[in-house]
């Protein structure tokens, strides 16, 4: 189901967006202003968003500017409601990285159709986890192969987390949510900052992947491993954070200690041995993954083995 965010200071509006759009089997969540918008932008997952171009707090031109500019949402849809129809508002939200637009009063059948499109458009485009907006599985293979067949030095970098699920037990999947969301961004963040022609991708769940090359991949590492531990323990309560640990079911279901989370990261390269395969990588990955898993903190670990000694 599609979750639709709807930003409108009239509420009549905003209650014939709700019942147009749930009629069609759309999850709504609707904001008054534009600074209520953003907030709800970054808890909940949302698939596309109506803005209206005149707002309190934040207008829709400037809220568009801002989700065009993070990381995690720039790939989001957006549709501008203009009440002018003026050119030249039409004009400000498309520079403002608008997808779309339509004008009051409007038809809400063709509101539908116009978000349909843009979503159905925005699924052809990107193949993107629903919760970070990363590529998915399918734009990972295929970054991949390209790497590959290029013939040049790469670098992969798998990274997951540590007692995720015991966090998700203890807190809530929404909680967890909030978690994969700042992975997500720190990981984005950083190695685009390092390397501009890396790419990220999420695989699933708590399962990350890194591509770049071996000369800045280690530096990448470093730096998320540092920007986790900085932030990580926000997400805990006073008690967690002194005592270092929680207490959730185990898989076994009985009540166990789990320490505050950390992050692991495996890199592969090919720098000293060929790959010629994705399954290779993966073979590769899970072996320095299994060791570095050993390691008990937030820890990268490169596999440095050539053709002779693998």
């Amino acid at each position: 189901m599609y979750r639709i965010l709807a930003c409108d200071d009239d509420p009549d509006i905003l209650d014939v967006i709700e019942i147009t759009f749930s009629s069609e089997g759309y999850d709504v969540l609707t904001a008054l202003n534009g600074e209520e918008g953003w907030n709800q932008l970054q808890k909940e997952r949302i698939d596309a968003v109506i803005l209206d171009y005149m707002m309190p707090k934040i207008n829709g031109i400037d809220l568009c500017r801002r989700i065009k500019s993070d990381p995690l949402l720039s790939q989001m849809p957006v549709l501008l409601v203009t009440g002018k129809g003026e050119t030249e508002d039409k004009l400000q939200g498309l520079e403002a990285g608008a997808d779309d637009y339509i004008v009051k009063p409007f038809e809400p059948q063709e509101l539908v159709a116009r978000v349909r499109n843009l979503l159905r458009r925005t699924k052809l485009i990107l193949d993107t986890n629903p919760l970070t907006r990363l590529p998915g599985n399918n734009a990972i293979s295929e970054e991949l192969k390209i790497r590959i067949k290029s013939g040049e030095k790469f670098a992969v970098a798998y990274v997951d987390l540590n007692q995720f699920k015991a966090y998700n037990d203890k807190y809530g999947f929404s909680a967890g949510d909030q978690i994969i969301k700042y992975t997500a961004t720190i990981l984005l963040k950083t190695a685009t900052k390092h390397d501009p022609n890396s790419f990220v991708g999420h695989i699933g769940g708590d399962d990350f992947v890194i591509i770049s090359t071996p000369t800045f991949i280690e530096m990448i590492a470093q730096e998320i491993i540092e920007k986790f531990d900085q932030g990580i323990k926000d997400f805990y309560d006073q008690q967690a954070i002194e005592s270092g640990y929680i207490e959730a079911l185990s898989r076994d279901k009985k009540l166990k200690r789990f320490p505050i989370m950390t992050i692991s990261i495996s890199i592969v390269t090919n720098e000293k041995r060929k790959i010629e395969h994705i399954a290779e990588i993966s073979q590769i990955a899970a072996e320095v993954k299994e060791k570095v898993k050993t390691l008990n903190k937030s820890s990268y670990l490169k596999d440095r083995r050539t053709d002779q000694n693998r």
